[in-house]
């Protein structure tokens, strides 16, 4: 069992050694970064969600989509909102 040991080792070090050697990205230039920036960035027409008369009191919205003779959207979780349960 302790020649196994050895074995394996010994295999490990020479995979680790022979593996390919890994360098650091090259920086990116400030052009790429804005680009990027600019992709990525939510624009005014992702955000239309917060436009939304969003009513807290289920019973109130009840009232209200009965008075208007509209549905309601419940948005409903369990848990704590970031997942951290």
């Amino acid at each position: 069992m302790k020649a196994f040991r050895w074995r394996f080792l010994a295999c490990g070090l020479v995979c680790l050694i022979s593996g390919p050697v890994v360098s650091a990205a090259e920086p990116i230039s400030v052009d790429q970064f804005n680009k990027v920036h600019t992709l990525i960035k939510p624009d005014t027409r992702d955000e239309k969600w917060t436009k939304v008369p969003w009513m807290v009191s289920l019973w109130q919205a009840r009232q209200k989509a009965a008075e208007l003779g509209k549905p309601i959207l419940l948005w409903e979780m369990d848990g704590h909102p970031l997942g951290c349960t």
